[in-house]
């Protein structure tokens, strides 16, 4: 069975620790090994600037993340393959894994598109517009002023339009989350799970999960245990229910995945690393059909992809 997972943090833990390979599946939540041993077809992996990072530092911290992407991902093995293209994925061969650049936050680009545009020339193909707090495109989800895109947050969807580039609403503020509504041509959720089974701010209302399934976008239902449940331990079976609520609002083509993997500390029982794939896939094939499970974890973002 194909993977497609659409969020994961692993470039933020190469960052921090030069020492660190991606072979290290000690460290590393997403690493080579886990990823030949899992199933992986495509992989996205998230350039994310920390808070603490402040002025043009952010910017620089943003480039040398990608250029860990491709010198220490990308370059060292033949069989790991870049994405920019959606024939990029078709051309893949059977042993093949491809790997794509998305940014999580806006924050690294200030106030200038021409950054946004280079980080898109760079390989960049799903862009977040902030992440929890607000910047100078939008408010995050944990943002007390609960506000929506700024005049430069939509110059920046109309851009990622005209790229044909995915704009992201996982993070967004509900007020930000309707303006891209408005704009948006090429949208997903990669990392977000259901506001009605688990009540915290980074889940979606019934109303956006509608929205985005009328727009024919995907929703990557993610692992992070407190988004799945209030309550711990967090067990796959919890995975399995919001999929299974997305699925009964009619999004039973809209549901991916979006890990979070390296992005987390607590993991769910059992999916602990992208070694734990395989109980997910185990689990998924006793509920649903072969049909939607292989829609879950690689045809509906796949066939959304339009770069």
């Amino acid at each position: 069975m194909k993977v497609f997972d659409a969020h994961c943090d692993a470039l933020l833990k190469l960052w921090r620790d030069s020492t660190l390979t991606f072979d290290d599946s000690d460290h590393l939540q997403v690493s080579y090994p886990a990823l030949k041993a899992a199933g992986a077809k495509v992989q996205c992996f998230a350039v994310y600037v920390p808070e603490d990072v402040v002025g043009d530092g952010r910017f620089q911290a943003a480039i040398e993340m990608i250029d860990i992407f491709y010198e220490k991902i990308v370059k060292p093995y033949p069989d790991i393959k870049l994405i920019q293209t959606r024939e990029d994925i078709q051309l893949l061969g059977e042993e093949e894994i491809g790997v794509m650049l998305t940014l999580e936050g806006c924050g690294p680009i200030a106030n200038d598109l021409s950054r946004l545009r280079t980080l898109i020339q760079l390989g960049v193909r799903s862009i977040g517009l902030t992440w929890n707090f607000a910047n100078d495109l939008a408010d995050g989800v944990l943002e007390k002023r609960q506000a929506g895109l700024s005049n430069l947050g939509k110059e920046a969807v109309t851009l990622l339009n005209e790229e044909k580039i995915w704009t992201d609403v996982s993070h967004l503020t509900e007020a930000s989350f309707w303006d891209v509504m408005e704009l948006t041509e090429h949208v997903i959720a990669s990392h977000s799970n259901a506001k009605k089974l688990c009540n915290h701010p980074r889940n979606l209302n019934d109303r956006q999960i509608r929205v985005l399934i009328e727009k024919d976008a995907v929703m990557g239902i993610t692992f992070v245990p407190y988004f799945l449940n209030n309550r711990s331990p967090v067990r796959i079976t919890e995975i399995l229910k919001h999929i299974d609520y997305v699925a009964s609002l009619g999004g039973v083509y809209n549901i991916g995945f979006g890990s979070d993997f390296d992005g987390i500390s607590e993991t769910v029982i059992g999916l602990d690393s992208y070694f734990g794939y395989d109980r997910l896939l185990n689990e998924l094939l006793k509920h649903f059909s072969e049909e939607y499970v292989k829609g879950f974890c690689f045809d509906n973002f796949n066939k959304r992809i339009n770069f």
